[in-house]
């Protein structure tokens, strides 16, 4: 097409050059004869080249563009569901260790208790109190990502049913296998959940000991105290 184009630019150029040589007073019929063999050789040129052939784009059909967007499809929701499976194992991850520290505290104040002065065993009982908090966060945060990952399970079992109607066979088996791959991962996951959770019961009955006792020790460190002190003066 750049060689197209520098044809008319060259004869514009041998019209201004005969222009010039006329003005110069040369003879206009040898001039014009001498550039009018050198017009005729471009001329022919210019015929050659546009007798190139230009590439065919190849013809898409509908099948085959749908074919394609059935496979992009798929291939978005793979990474939605590996995303979310990822970010629910992590919350189940945190959500355990949350739980199992928080135990660990409850059994340590109770072996503890009676031992302790008054001021490290309120200090134990805030560390206690942040850590129930953080408990809460992480379950809440467990709850969120799956109900995401029930979402990407959902869009990935549709993308791969598109696939296999649109006849992008390929796509809809790789679709298939990481549905499978994010359900046996959640699942190993949701063990863990499931620990967690009988954790957090055994933490809650720990707790309930835990502020009996010490309701009874504070009551007991009250009635210690000399009638004496009790008077007003």
């Amino acid at each position: 097409m750049a060689a197209l184009g520098r044809g008319p630019a060259f004869l514009r150029l041998l019209r201004s050059n005969a222009q010039v040589l006329r003005r110069r007073g040369k003879p206009a019929g040898c001039a014009m004869a001498k550039w009018r063999s050198v017009a005729t050789s471009v001329a022919a040129l210019g015929g050659g080249l546009c007798a190139v052939p230009f590439a065919q784009a190849p013809s898409l059909t509908h099948e085959s563009l749908i074919k394609r967007a059935a496979s992009l499809v798929t291939d978005s929701s793979a990474t939605f569901l590996s995303q979310t499976t990822l970010a629910l194992i992590d919350a189940i991850t945190e959500y355990s260790k949350a739980v199992h520290a928080l135990l660990a505290l409850q059994k340590r104040y109770l072996a503890s208790l009676g031992r302790l002065s008054q001021t490290e065993e309120e200090s134990i009982w805030q560390v206690m109190i942040g850590q129930r908090a953080q408990v809460s966060d992480r379950q809440e945060e467990c709850e969120r990502f799956e109900a995401l990952w029930i979402s990407a399970l959902r869009l990935g079992e549709t993308a791969a049913e598109a696939a296999y109607v649109s006849g992008a066979e390929q796509a809809c088996v790789a679709m298939r296998s990481n549905i499978d791959l994010a359900r046996s991962q959640a699942e190993e996951a949701r063990k863990f959940s499931r620990d967690a959770d009988k954790k957090l019961a055994e933490a809650k009955a720990l707790e309930i000991r835990a502020d009996a006792q010490r309701a009874a020790a504070l009551e007991k460190s009250q009635e210690d105290v000399p009638e004496a002190y009790l008077r007003e003066d």
